[in-house]
């Protein structure tokens, strides 16, 4: 038995090399166009097999049986044309005993050992010198998968430590068969293998392939090379560790701890590790075991021990651990506060930039799901808000002080509405970023300014023109000089539209409780999309501040009228409900509907909807819905953000489906929110309802005959609201409270410039010449210079974003890098042009490359690379570098 079962196994060896042997033949016969080949054999390993090949039009001759003058004369002159295999169970000869010497040179030479048909599959049949290689490497080609693999790696003119380093990344499955993608693969395969719970001692399958194919003591030695990584017993885990703590150290800007200097990779080829752990980083498929692996490594080299040392500017530019990222946030969260007095905002911004175009922080990496990068992002938008109202602050510290309530009613349009601004946006952030809890001592701090100094100042200087009693005294004649009122509404606003012509239309979405600063932000909104023109203006809100009046006065109407029960009739009619003022609105050809009934309707079945209307009014709610319930009133910032997202989805499908062309978004009043409830002060010292009084709200109350209260404004809604029917109102001073029922932060009705500012934003859809004009760029960046010649390891370039911020100029962010042909050569860096001033300097940014330790010749041409880090960004400027380094740096 054993000897059928070896005449078997000999058997198929021979039919996998008479196969394999005719297949090489017919590549170098047919492919390579050769019409003779000599084939030496000198073990006469295939003396038997050269007579059962199957080579059609080729004639077999052995050397050995024929005369050589015979077979010169017949290759020569009887058959110059025909295809010859020329076999000799023998070695070459020498030059000066070749017969054939001759035709040999013109001729191809053909070995049939399993060497030499590897060589002529890999296309290297010229480099006869890797036979003995690849005889070594015989255990990897055991694997016809392999073997085909390593075929599309392969290049003419590959050596030894080509074909080990490709063989490597047939194995590994590496992307590209160069030492950092192979550095980055291998260590990746921890994290796939092991989960959560990795332990560095136990290494990768594909680890065990390479040491089983005899490639890992290749492999040290091209990171000896490479990294200058010598031990006597080199393991991945001491490797991985040396990597990451000369990253820290590259980028630290600050002397390294002396306890982990034995961890830092030697000087001249150092670099090396920045470039490679910054490309693994960059790499969408390999980052998330970037995550995982670099808080192993904080961890097991203690280096939390060593923070603490190191100042804020110390650590901007280290990415190496997730650990650092909340050691910058909080020291530039102290930076904010202690240095809110001065503050200065671009410095907080660039840190912040910086920290968000990185790796932990940015939105667009697609790392492990464990890092909550939203929540980094967040803390960074945080801070910079927090900086921005600190500033605002300082522009006022002693106050606000104008001389009359136009000025201050202009001044709150203009810029004091940044600071409900600011803080809406600082708050939605930070609800965002509650890691760590980093923030709440900035919040605190940010609470007590808007709430303890803002809100009462500005009170105070706005209620000595509201003041009954008060030089201007808003309540008695309740007009601004050049401010419309809102009870005028349809008047100037939908009525003007309708008389230019009668084929015109008109959309009113009312948004319940969308004020002013909210608006702003929805205006910028709408004016950065194609097609649209948005602006921004306001009108003085009827008081007391509240729906009923609020939605009342928006409506077309001749004469506003309460009720004695506290109703409102709009020309003697009812109009709580949504078929109420549906009936108003037909009298003037409109119609009445509800924004979320609106949007659902596909486009032909909305345009039927709203067919022969010639007014539509589109009644939102999210803002009140949330706010002004005490369940859910926390969340009134969050719907504020949704009120503007859906805002803008409702504006873009009336132009785009409906075919609108002039829409109108107001609001019925707008609102006061605090984070923190209010305390007893801000309580109205109010014992009990006045009598005479018809509804009692925490805001305002109304009523017949009121009398007047020392803690509080009293007026009639004839004068406020051009409402008739003798009622009267109660609001209390400032931002106080009548009681807390019902929710205390978020609270309206009374006349503070946040409650009764309303917005009123004028959509246009443009058309014709003009729509050129509302088209929407990205900033554009030039790198500075023009001779862009690289001598050193660090080199820095100075870019310019060439136009500020805008509207319709969006800010851009690029990922930069030096490459030669599609391999980068040094670290990938991500920079955002996001400047709004108009000085050119102040719109310069800088960035380091760091090359990847390597022979670059001056002659040839490198490339820097700006691409677009958005999601499908292409290429977006590409520049000739040339490398000249004729020493290596002590790095």
């Amino acid at each position: 038995m054993a000897g059928l079962r070896g005449s078997i196994t000999e058997s198929k060896v021979n039919l996998m090399d008479n196969r394999q042997i005719t297949e090489a033949l017919h590549k170098i016969y047919h492919d390579e166009g050769q019409r003779i080949v000599f084939w030496h054999d000198p073990e006469r390993e295939f003396e038997s097999v050269v007579s059962t090949l199957e080579l059609p039009n080729i004639t077999t001759l052995n050397l050995h049986e024929e005369a050589a003058l015979a077979v010169k004369i017949r290759l020569e002159r009887e058959d110059p044309a025909g295809k010859y295999l020329l076999y000799a169970p023998s070695e070459e000869p020498d030059n000066e005993n070749d017969w054939l010497l001759d035709i040999r040179l013109y001729s191809r030479s053909f070995r049939a050992d399993r060497a030499s048909i590897i060589l002529d599959e890999l296309g290297l049949g010229e480099q006869q010198s890797l036979r003995q290689h690849l005889a070594e490497r015989r255990k990897f080609f055991e694997s016809k998968e392999r073997l085909q693999k390593l075929q599309q790696l392969v290049a003419a003119t590959d050596n030894k430590l080509d074909l080990d380093r490709k063989m490597m990344a047939v194995i590994t499955k590496a992307d590209q068969p160069e030492l950092f993608s192979l550095i980055r693969t291998i260590f990746h395969a921890y994290t796939e293998q092991q989960g959560e719970e990795i332990e560095l001692e136990n290494e990768p399958a594909s680890w065990e392939q390479m040491a089983k194919f005899e490639l890992t003591a290749v492999f040290w030695q091209m990171v000896r090379t490479s990294f200058g990584y010598e031990d006597e017993t080199p393991t991945l885990k001491k490797f991985l560790i040396r990597l990451f703590m000369t990253d820290f150290a590259q980028h630290l800007k600050a002397k390294f701890p002396a306890a982990l200097q034995n961890l830092v990779l030697p000087v001249g080829v150092r670099q090396n590790a920045p470039v490679c752990l910054g490309q693994w980083r960059d790499s969408r498929s390999l980052s998330s075991s970037y995550d995982l692996l670099s808080e192993l490594v904080f961890r097991l080299t203690h280096l939390n021990d060593q923070l603490h040392k190191y100042e804020l500017h110390d650590l901007c530019n280290v990415m190496s651990f997730a650990e650092i990222e909340k050691t910058i946030a909080s020291e530039l969260r102290k930076l904010v506060q202690t240095t809110a007095a001065t503050i200065n905002v671009d410095e907080v911004r660039t840190i912040a930039t910086r920290r968000q175009n990185g790796h932990w922080a940015s939105l667009n990496v697609a790392g492990s799901a464990d890092i909550p990068r939203q929540e980094y992002h967040a803390i960074y938008n945080a801070l910079v808000q927090a900086a921005e109202f600190y500033a605002l602050r300082n522009q006022y510290q002693r106050g606000f002080h104008f001389a009359d309530a136009r000025t201050m009613y202009q001044a709150y349009e203009n810029e004091l509405y940044r600071f409900d601004q600011r803080y809406r946006r600082f708050c939605e952030e930070a609800d965002k970023a509650e890691i760590w809890n980093i923030l709440k001592p900035l919040r605190d701090d940010i609470e007590a300014v808007y709430t303890n100094w803002y809100l009462p100042k500005i009170a105070l200087s706005w209620g000595a023109f509201v003041n009954p009693h008060g030089s201007s005294a808003l309540l008695n004649n309740w007009q601004i000089d050049k401010v419309p009122n809102q009870y005028h509404f349809f008047e100037r606003h939908v009525k003007a539209r309708l008389d230019e012509a009668e084929n015109r239309k008109a959309y009113v979405i009312i948004s319940d409780a969308f004020r002013y600063e909210a608006a702003q932000e929805l205006t910028d909104e709408l004016n950065g999309k194609y097609r649209f023109e948005a602006g921004l203006s306001s009108q003085l809100g009827v008081l007391p501040s509240y729906t009923v009046l609020g939605m009342s006065s928006l409506l077309p109407h001749e004469m506003l009228a309460y009720k004695s029960n506290g109703d409102v009739l709009v020309d003697g009619k009812p109009n709580a409900t949504l078929e109420q003022r549906d009936e108003i609105l037909q009298t003037v050809g409109g119609m009445a509907c509800k924004a979320d009934d609106l949007i659902k309707k596909k486009k032909e079945e909305g345009k039927a909807f709203v067919s022969g209307k010639r007014v539509v009014y589109v009644y939102h709610n999210v803002v009140d819905a949330i706010g002004d319930t005490s369940s859910t009133e926390e969340k009134t910032f969050a719907a504020v953000r949704n009120a503007i997202s859906e805002l803008t989805t409702l504006t873009t499908y009336i132009i785009n489906s409906l075919g609108g062309n002039h829409i109108l978004i107001t609001a019925d009043h707008g609102f006061l929110f605090t984070e923190s409830p209010p305390g007893e002060p801000e309580k109205s010292k109010l014992e009990e309802r006045p009598a005479g009084t018809v509804k009692a709200k925490k805001r305002y109350l109304i009523g017949l005959n009121l009398p007047d209260h020392e803690a509080v404004w009293h007026g009639t809604t004839a004068v406020t609201a051009e409402a008739t029917g003798e009622m009267e109102f109660w609001i209390p001073k400032g931002a106080n409270r009548f009681h807390f029922v019902g929710g205390a932060r978020f609270i309206h009705g009374g006349a503070m410039l946040q409650e009764i500012v309303v917005p009123v934003v004028t959509v246009r859809h443009v058309k014709g010449k003009a729509v050129k004009d509302t088209k929407t760029s990205t900033v554009t960046v030039q790198v500075l210079g023009n001779n862009y010649k690289i001598t050193t390891a660090r080199h820095r370039f100075e870019l310019l974003q060439m136009e500020p911020v805008s509207e319709r100029v969006k800010p851009l962010t690029l990922k930069i890098a030096i490459y030669e042909g599609n391999e980068a050569v040094t670290n990938i860096e991500t920079i955002t042009f996001d400047s709004v001033s108009e000085t050119m300097d102040e719109r310069k940014k800088s960035l380091t490359l760091i090359l990847r330790e390597s022979l670059y010749n001056k002659k040839a041409t490198y490339h820097l690379i700006l691409q677009d880090a958005g999601i499908g960004g292409g290429e977006y400027q590409n520049i000739p570098i040339i490398i000249d380094r004729a020493f290596n740096d002590d790095f």
